[in-house]
């Protein structure tokens, strides 16, 4: 019934995608997927959220064409080195997706499935909901690095700025709260927070629960040269659940554009999203499904637009 209702309010460039798309082309990539992802979650298991964050980046630079995945060339400058992916990971284990797939169905399945299989796999895989993902996406054959900073949402900004760029992109309110608990896994650096740690976050930003702050100082020392890692979601750090949004009540939102869901500076209607989320763990699933499968597949390359790439990290033609 979702995928149904879907199909009714999605544009037309969605109507060419569908489940069964790779059928008899590639029967088993949603298990070559599955394999290889689970493999890698094995020695390390915050994988799963750099998945996630790459599938993320894909759709909102250019919509989802796989063209964060190219690597710089003579004709290409890569969105990898833009400040929005700086801490973006993971390309080798696409890289071994791409490699299994291939070797089982070569020059079939796209680098943009891919990354959109892997994403659903990798929440599935820690605990979260699964889906029926739609696929028959092409790879793009340029990079946008420029539109990758100035579309990809910052870290740093309030609600009314991330909610731009998500309207922007035919997002919603609600699409935007049920994205974020993505945040329930994963890590980031500290040089992120620091500005909300040490008080030179932007005017207005929502503060951190005391004991939470002091933690936190613990890990991320104001004058520290190194730059380590602490969890999105101290609960549950890997598990796919609601708890993202139970830290919210409690001002344990990680990032400022995190707390700022459930602020007074915030919006009334994120702050009764989260209250919804946080107490009915099936209602926060059932919204992030629909938002994934939304996000998706707004505005994908299908049919004769694109290519589909035999190496992600190049396009085909290459030198």
């Amino acid at each position: 019934m979702l995928l149904l209702l879907m199909l009714l309010t999605m544009p037309s460039s969605f109507a060419q995608l569908r489940p069964d798309y790779y059928a008899t082309s590639c029967p088993n990539v949603k298990t070559i997927v599955r394999n290889v992802v689970q493999e890698a979650m094995l020695s390390d298991p915050d994988i799963a959220a750099a998945r996630l964050r790459q599938h993320y980046h894909d759709f909102f630079d250019n919509g989802c064409d796989a063209s964060n995945l190219l690597d710089n060339s003579p004709t290409i400058r890569s969105e990898k080195d833009s400040p929005a992916l700086k801490f973006a990971r993971g390309y080798e284990v696409t890289d071994k997706i791409k490699s299994a797939v291939e070797a089982s169905c070569p020059g079939v399945v796209s680098c943009a499935d891919i990354v959109t299989l892997a994403a659903e796999t990798s929440v599935s895989l820690s605990g979260g909901p699964s889906w029926t993902v739609m696929l028959g996406r092409k790879d793009g054959t340029a990079a946008f690095p420029a539109k990758a900073d100035v579309d990809v949402p910052s870290a740093y900004v309030n609600l009314s700025n991330v909610a731009s760029k998500f309207f922007k992109k035919g997002l919603d309110l609600t699409d935007l709260v049920a994205l974020s608990g993505a945040h329930t896994i994963g890590r980031v650096h500290c040089s992120i927070m620091k500005p909300r740690l040490y008080n030179s976050a932007p005017p207005g930003s929502p503060g951190l629960n005391p004991l939470y702050l002091s933690k936190l100082q613990e890990t991320c020392p104001e004058n520290g040269g190194m730059d380590p890692e602490t969890e999105l979601d101290l609960g549950s750090p890997r598990t796919f659940d609601n708890s993202y949004f139970i830290n919210l009540q409690s001002n344990g939102g990680l990032l400022i554009t995190d707390q700022d869901l459930y602020s007074t500076s915030g919006s009334p209607a994120t702050v009764y999203l989260v209250n919804n989320y946080s107490h009915n763990q099936s209602m926060f699933f059932d919204q992030f499904v629909h938002s994934m499968i939304k996000m998706g597949n707004i505005n994908p390359l299908t049919g004769n637009n694109g290519e589909i790439r035999l190496n992600c990290r190049k396009v085909n033609n290459a030198n």
